[in-house]
């Protein structure tokens, strides 16, 4: 596929807000989005203030201190919206050649953002000017080919969104529960107890690593990256063979075992769903 430079494809846009017409007002950031803005703007002169308008670009150009990342946005939301003076505007200048959607892709990727910053220059702070922008290099493939991705890329993205939307209801929910079982519900026939005086604590333990025999085996074998949104465990990345299991006297952990992380990422929770190890 063709890389082409983007100073075919984009060009600034400087319109001020002379007329006052315009009075919502963005920031501008390095998560790739457009948020309200909450800068104090009592007694601002907001006619210098740039107008962006819907389908339009705008981005800042520091990146030192920016979390590595270049700080742009695309207008969706709004047919038009203020973004500060600090800021470059610029849109794509013909959409049956480039969709600003893919271009958004594009901007989004880990990749750009290592791009504009070892492009940055600067003393006191490092920039990556418009001149810089216009000399990034992307693939252009056809106008259906780009609706395609685009249209692939957005369905992942609703469908994450959904389940951001469904998980956030769980948690209230289990709140909700949480205040009732445990707070709402408390009398005096409620103690407080240990955790080793109700049950048994058993510490994890890792077989000798350079010896594989110890590996590729029958019992799941519990590690951090196993509990990373997972209430149960019910995959492993590795399991232990049965020298594995023999060399860890005691280490088994039954099914419906509550196993938390102390070390790394200390604080993940899960639910052994049969008999395993851990680390």
């Amino acid at each position: 596929m063709n890389y082409k430079k983007l100073r075919d494809y984009i060009q600034q846009v400087n319109i001020r807000n002379k007329d006052l017409e315009v009075e919502t007002l963005l920031g501008v950031s390095n998560t790739k989005n457009l948020i309200p803005s909450i800068a104090n703007t009592i007694g601002t002169d907001m006619s210098k203030y740039k107008i962006l308008e819907k389908r339009q670009f705008a981005y800042g150009t520091v990146t030192s201190r920016n979390g590595d990342r270049l700080s742009i946005g695309f207008l969706t939301e709004y047919e038009k919206a203020l973004v500060s003076q600090i800021y470059i505007v610029f849109e794509v200048i013909d959409e049956t050649k480039l969709l600003p959607e893919y271009l958004m892709m594009w901007f989004s990727r880990p990749e750009f953002d290592r791009y504009a910053r070892f492009h940055s220059h600067g003393s006191t702070r490092e920039t990556f000017d418009w001149e810089d922008m216009c000399e990034v290099e992307l693939p252009v493939p056809s106008i259906e080919k780009q609706r395609e991705i685009v249209t692939q890329y957005q369905t992942v993205e609703n469908k994450i969104k959904v389940n951001e939307q469904i998980c956030e209801k769980l948690e209230a929910t289990a709140q909700t529960l949480y205040k009732q079982w445990f707070v709402a519900n408390k009398d005096e026939s409620w103690t407080t107890k240990k955790i080793s005086q109700i049950g048994k604590i058993v510490t994890g333990k890792t077989p000798p690593t350079d010896d594989e025999r110890n590996f590729g085996g029958f019992m799941p074998f519990i590690t951090i990256p196993d509990m990373h949104n997972n209430v149960f465990a019910l995959k492993t990345e590795r399991c232990l063979s049965e020298k594995g299991v023999e060399l860890q006297k005691n280490k088994t952990l039954p099914s419906k075992t509550i196993c938390v992380s102390c070390i790394g990422t200390a604080g993940l929770v899960t639910i052994v769903e049969k008999p395993s190890q851990t680390n």
